[in-house]
């Protein structure tokens, strides 16, 4: 695996990152029980914790959710994979799921955060898979790459990960996804979740939002409707837009038409038209 670097102006605030400030994807493998993570990011995630309890529960059922969209996508014929904001390596990675029902699926790895890369490098070495620094709000910096060029071709059907990563993107994303998805083919798939916060209580927002002022990231809320104005051109697989926890909670009921419970996390899967 090798690791390539765009300019410097889009990665500048990560290279300082270091133990001493919160990261995002540390503070994530906290959430999920993880040890690849340092007194600031279990401060920062107690933070957002005693905002809103129920993040853990969220972060585990993402990463259902990923495993999940990945075998799905695996057994539909999809042997390449872009996973835009991978954030550290958590068993079974993208490629160990793709690889158990196709050997030689190729993923490519993208992060901005110089440890997740660091991580991906030393522990996700497997034939087929790469690791890219490159920042999401950059897509010609991350098509640029040479990883990228070498192993996803996207005249073919490729699986777009964009997974628990753009609620970290200000402004509006609607544009910058449409340039991922424009790049592929018909056929290919989308699996993309995102915090949102419809219904829910200004404490719960404002707290976590405080808990990551420190970091490089810079969160922003959205509500329903814009995450599912994400997927224009894709065909919405079962479940369709639903909540994470509907992939490890057997006793959870989605229903987008009741009263929101706060912060929550919505996922789907959508093949490109």
């Amino acid at each position: 695996m090798t690791e390539s670097v765009p300019a410097a102006d889009s990665v500048d605030a990560w290279d300082s990152a270091g133990p001493r400030v919160p990261s995002p994807a540390r503070m994530y493998d906290y959430y999920l029980g993880g040890k690849d993570n340092f007194r600031v990011d279990r401060e920062a995630a107690e933070k957002a914790m005693g905002a809103t309890p129920v993040i853990p529960v969220l972060a585990r059922a993402n990463r259902a959710f990923l495993v999940d969209a990945v075998a799905r996508m695996a057994a539909a014929g999809i042997s390449q994979y872009l996973d835009i904001g991978s954030g550290l390596p958590t068993s079974p990675n993208v490629h160990e799921v793709a690889h158990a029902t196709v050997p030689d699926a190729r993923v490519v790895y993208v992060d901005i955060d110089p440890v997740v890369v660091s991580h991906s490098l030393a522990l996700r070495r497997s034939p087929g898979t790469a690791a890219v620094r490159a920042d999401v709000r950059s897509p010609e910096a991350v098509f640029a790459a040479p990883e990228v060029a070498e192993l996803i071709d996207f005249s073919q059907p490729c699986g777009l990960l964009m997974v628990s990563v753009l609620h970290f993107v200000s402004g509006d994303i609607t544009p910058l996804v449409a340039k991922y998805t424009g790049r592929l083919a018909p056929g290919s798939y989308l699996a993309l979740s995102h915090v949102v916060t419809d219904g829910a209580a200004a404490s719960h927002v404002d707290g976590v939002a405080e808990a990551y002022e420190a970091s490089p990231a810079d969160p922003q809320v959205r509500s329903t409707a814009a995450v599912r104005e994400l997927f224009t051109g894709f065909e919405l697989e079962p479940p369709g837009l639903t909540d994470v926890r509907t992939f490890t909670d057997p006793t959870f009921t989605y229903s987008p038409d009741g009263p929101a419970p706060g912060i929550w996390m919505l996922c789907a899967r959508g093949r490109k038209l």
